[in-house]
């Protein structure tokens, strides 16, 4: 079969939060790089799902090189350079990722449900666009239905940890008592909306949402029991936290080091927490550096998520037996789509004859000659111009092309041996 689905991306495994987030698109910018894309890479089918652990663009028939160079360009990279970071799937192979992506087998949480939602927003961005087609909108109906069986079925969501448990559990290596400390939330988007509960759950002393704009950041702090500041006011009100969790959508660090050492000096040193869940990252890579800093990043906390994952290793087994008898299923019918065109052409040739046929027996009939050898008549003159064609070709083919008409023949209409 010809390739028809294409998928090329870079996720948590292939490539580090330093590359990832240079070819990352927020929410609100998803559109217009969808645009971008089809009238690049003049694909007529196409969607892109961008979250902080991957990057991967969804196509139709699409060419993967010129995706692997409008994505290069995008990151400001050399093509050869980005090669070594991306994985591309076609056909079957594409199938199967996109099932298990949804399902969560794909995932650095195995099994977290947030990348269906993800997914799920990356379609209905598509169809605003009108991206989707006769290929891509069947592909993810199926994968939405084979991810709710795989969830419903299967144990695979069990004994997880999310990276917003995974960030306490760090919190607490560097503090004992969370109720006299001050935790500062940067953003109020879902990350951070899914993080904020973890925390809040240690009751620490003050909770204080920044957000660009102050009345989202408000709404999340109402909720959480605290306040909200704005981001302009970081510079004068960071030394007062002791956790910092960002999650925003900015395209530029938020967060850099001299801001980060002056606050460090006016905390006389005291320890700072900090967990950056952006992609692009909100707190340059050197914050870290400083002493009595202590910063994480998506790709830092990959190992305190991994407990737990043997007691999901018979529920990945199940998951993964699941996806295979669904990638099949949808390969047989994506297969069975190729014929239609020849089918269609049969069909309308038969028809022809049979109107051609029919108008005559009518006349026949109309013209007041006996039914039962109008009948005759109309079923011979059938017969004889459906088998007309293959007749010929038998008869006009040497030895070993007849022999393969023949067993063709028996295939096609069942002939007794």
């Amino acid at each position: 079969m010809q390739p028809v689905f294409h998928i090329v991306g870079v996720n948590h495994q292939t490539a580090p939060v330093s590359v990832r987030e240079r070819i990352a698109f927020p929410a609100e910018n998803l559109g217009s790089a969808l645009r971008d894309l089809m009238a690049v890479c003049k694909v007529d089918e196409g969607a892109i799902l961008s979250t902080c652990n991957r990057t991967e663009i969804y196509t139709a028939a699409g060419n993967s090189l010129a995706m692997i160079d409008w994505l290069a360009h995008i990151g400001r990279l050399n093509p050869r350079e980005i090669e070594a970071y991306l994985y591309h799937h076609e056909n079957a192979t594409a199938v199967k990722h996109t099932f298990r992506v949804a399902s969560g087998l794909d995932s650095m949480v195995l099994g977290e449900p947030q990348i269906l939602g993800q997914l799920k927003h990356a379609v209905r961005v598509a169809e605003q666009e009108g991206s989707l087609g006769p290929l891509l909108n069947p592909l993810f109906q199926r994968t939405f239905a084979v991810a709710k069986e795989v969830r419903t079925n299967t144990e695979i969501g069990a004994n997880s940890i999310s990276m917003a448990a995974a960030s306490v559990r760090l919190a607490e290596n560097i503090f004992d008592d969370f109720t006299d400390l001050h935790v500062l939330f940067i953003g109020a988007g879902e990350m951070i909306d899914l993080t904020s509960t973890h925390f809040v759950a240690q009751k620490p002393k003050r909770i204080v949402v920044a957000n660009r704009t102050i009345e989202r950041g408000e709404e999340l702090a109402q909720r959480l029991g605290g306040n909200a500041i704005t981001l302009a006011e970081l510079p004068d009100r960071l030394s007062e936290f002791d956790i910092i969790v960002t999650s925003t959508a900015s395209a530029l660090p938020i967060l850099g080091k001299g801001l980060v050492e002056r606050a460090i000096r006016a905390r006389k040193h005291r320890p700072m927490f900090m967990v950056d869940l952006a992609v692009p990252r909100d707190i340059e890579p050197e914050v870290g550096e400083l002493d009595d800093v202590f910063l994480y990043t998506v790709d830092d906390l990959g190992q305190i998520i991994e407990q737990g994952l043997d007691k999901r290793r018979q529920a990945v087994t199940d998951a993964e037996s699941i996806i295979a008898a669904r990638v099949t299923e949808f390969t047989a019918w994506l297969e069975s789509r190729a014929a239609a065109p020849a089918i269609r052409r049969m069909r309308d040739y038969a028809e022809q004859y049979r109107g051609v046929e029919l108008a005559r027996a009518q006349a026949m009939l109309a013209r007041g000659e006996d039914p039962a050898t109008v009948l005759e008549q109309f079923s011979r003159a059938l017969l004889n111009k459906f088998l007309h064609h293959p007749t010929v070709a038998l008869n006009q083919a040497d030895p070993e092309e007849r022999q393969e008409f023949a067993k063709l023949l028996h295939r096609l209409y069942r002939l007794p041996e």
